[in-house]
């Protein structure tokens, strides 16, 4: 098996999983809502005893009186959620390197879905292209860290 590596924006926080994760499941209640800053958070399971932090240590935030949120304290990137007692922690699936691999499985939360959510399929795709010169599209270089492990970041 491949690990199952992710982390933050910036790159200030990295992880890596050593067995397979879980279940996926898009939540809709409102405190994922604010929390990720969108209509929602797409979550995965990951055992937390196979959960390593290979660089730095996310930052946490207390939404309810259960419930611990992780991180990036330098770029904000939503990172988990951890409910007191649970085995797993919910893994934000943006974070993760390769999030085409999590495939979603259910919806939670779903008294608090947004309307329009159902429409979004009906609306005309657009790529970054489809938008922006070529001339744009050359000074939209990326400065957040590659969806890989990096021995050290940013480059020097």
């Amino acid at each position: 098996m491949r690990a199952i590596t992710g982390g933050c924006q910036c790159g200030a926080v990295r992880y890596r999983v050593s067995v397979a994760l879980g279940e996926a499941v898009f939540c809709h209640c409102r405190m994922c809502q604010k929390a990720f800053g969108s209509a929602g958070a797409a979550l995965v399971n990951a055992p937390s005893g196979h959960l390593t932090w290979t660089r730095g240590k996310p930052s946490e935030f207390r939404s309810s009186s259960i419930v611990a949120r992780g991180f990036c304290r330098e770029c904000g990137t939503p990172l988990y959620m951890h409910e007191d007692g649970d085995e797993n922690f919910e893994l934000a699936v943006g974070a993760l390197d390769r999030p085409n691999d999590v495939t979603l499985v259910r919806q939670s939360g779903t008294e608090s879905r947004l309307t329009w959510l159902s429409h979004i399929t009906h609306l005309a795709p657009e790529e970054t292209k489809d938008y922006r010169t070529a001339d744009e599209l050359k000074q939209l270089s990326s400065l957040q860290h590659p969806d890989h492990d990096t021995g050290h970041w940013p480059p020097k």
